[in-house]
């Protein structure tokens, strides 16, 4: 049976990495995956999904105006999809989660999305509140937080190191300025006591 799946986390949790595994085994079972990821992310090259571990797959890319159904059934016309992976999810516009959730229902298509739950604000991503409030199973990848809990936020650091609080929600590369915290330990970077 089809579902819609978000797979979340913080940064550097290995996303990318599970997402990349799950095509592999499909391609191993002779099952044709479609990796899809946003098309501005462009850190691994153009129209391509990799994991800092070095290992990558060519992707389609969407925009925050294409029509996913449209673009899954157009795929699907062309040969066999055995399942959709999603990377970057955080990306997705609210009707392009509704247009997720109807190639599952419709299609009968299962759409995997991995991707960001909250920015550095603390503030769910919109794709990822929709996917939040819409996918049949959710299932977090999980990382840690320097005093070994679970971490669960973000902060953006600047070049002094120190949390920055205001700024645009996306910002592309940079990894290096992004800390994985446990709840408490982000409040007390952004200052939250």
């Amino acid at each position: 049976m089809a579902k819609l799946y978000f797979h979340y986390s913080t940064m550097n949790a290995g996303k990318s990495t599970v997402l990349l595994q799950a095509a592999h085994n499909y391609r191993e079972r002779g099952m044709e995956p479609y990796l899809l990821t946003a098309s501005f992310d462009d850190r691994a090259g153009a129209a391509r999904i990799a994991s800092r571990i070095g290992i990558g797959a060519e992707a389609d890319t969407f925009t925050n105006t294409d029509n996913l159904f449209d673009k899954l059934t157009t795929q699907r016309a062309a040969g066999p999809v055995a399942c959709v992976f999603i990377d970057e999810a955080q990306f997705l516009t609210e009707d392009q989660v509704w247009q997720l959730a109807r190639a599952v229902d419709d299609l009968k298509l299962p759409v995997m999305c991995y991707g960001l739950r909250v920015d550095f604000q603390g503030k769910l991503f919109p794709g990822s509140a929709t996917l939040l409030a819409l996918a049949d199973e959710m299932r977090e990848v999980r990382t840690i937080c320097h005093c070994g809990k679970k971490a669960t936020m973000v902060i953006r650091q600047d070049a002094d190191g120190d949390a920055i609080t205001d700024g645009a929600q996306v910002q592309i590369g940079g990894n290096e300025t992004y800390v994985s915290l446990c709840r408490k330990h982000w409040r007390d970077a952004v200052g939250d006591i």
